[in-house]
């Protein structure tokens, strides 16, 4: 169990959780846990979320979308204040850094990646790695700003509703990819939506001639 240190609002709809870190606990960047929220009737509502801060912080974030018509444990969130606990369980997870490389992920599915991302720029170890971030509007893309600050012209959006000035406009397709890697040798690391991921895995593996180096998390 851990107490809430803050809860905010970094966009219209995902909230920044940070809580104490208790001693001797561990995660690996990209790793994730279930969460409960520790009131009558929501114990045992267990939900999936990524830890967000480097594993070698004093405390832990989570970065979490929320849906407001969902009567959810992402929607009773919104009810919570610094000094409520969440439950923390079982600590899991797919994608772990494989070296340098280039992520794509949608919307939320960035969660795993802002761990890692993170941890590389607190050890200097950013390199040329690359984020592809999908979203449907400006409004929705998740630290834009912490990630320009960190990637430069290596943060490219892709926003599917919007048509903003600098960013770009669509969906993720071959030409997309192709015209955004351009070393078909570095890792690829996915994240997001079923469809969106089922839809960028068969158009790199038709770029890469397999899928052997796309290092993928289900969302």
């Amino acid at each position: 169990m851990v107490t809430i240190e803050s809860i905010k609002h970094i966009t219209h709809d995902v909230l920044q959780i940070a809580t104490e870190k208790p001693a001797h606990f561990n995660f690996k960047p990209g790793q994730a846990t279930e969460i409960s929220i520790n009131k009558t009737g929501w114990k045992a509502e267990k939900r999936p979320f990524t830890f967000t801060s480097p594993p070698e912080n004093d405390f832990l974030e989570f970065t979490i979308k929320i849906y407001p018509k969902h009567k959810s444990v992402t929607n009773k969130l919104l009810d919570l204040k610094a000094g409520d606990e969440l439950i923390l369980h079982e600590i899991f997870g797919e994608i772990a850094y494989k070296g340098e490389g280039v992520f794509i992920a949608g919307g939320a599915g960035v969660t795993p990646f802002i761990c890692i991302l993170k941890y590389l720029q607190s050890k200097n170890e950013l390199g040329n790695n690359k984020l592809i971030f999908a979203n449907n509007t400006k409004a929705d893309i998740i630290l834009d700003q912490e990630f320009r600050d960190m990637l430069g012209d290596n943060f490219i959006n892709i926003l599917t509703h919007d048509i903003v000035e600098g960013y770009e406009h669509g969906l993720i397709n071959e030409e997309f990819l192709k015209s955004h890697i351009s070393d078909l040798d570095k890792n690829i690391y996915l994240c997001g939506p079923p469809a969106m991921m089922e839809a960028v895995e068969k158009q790199l593996t038709e770029i890469l001639g397999d899928n052997k180096s796309i290092i993928k998390e289900a969302f």
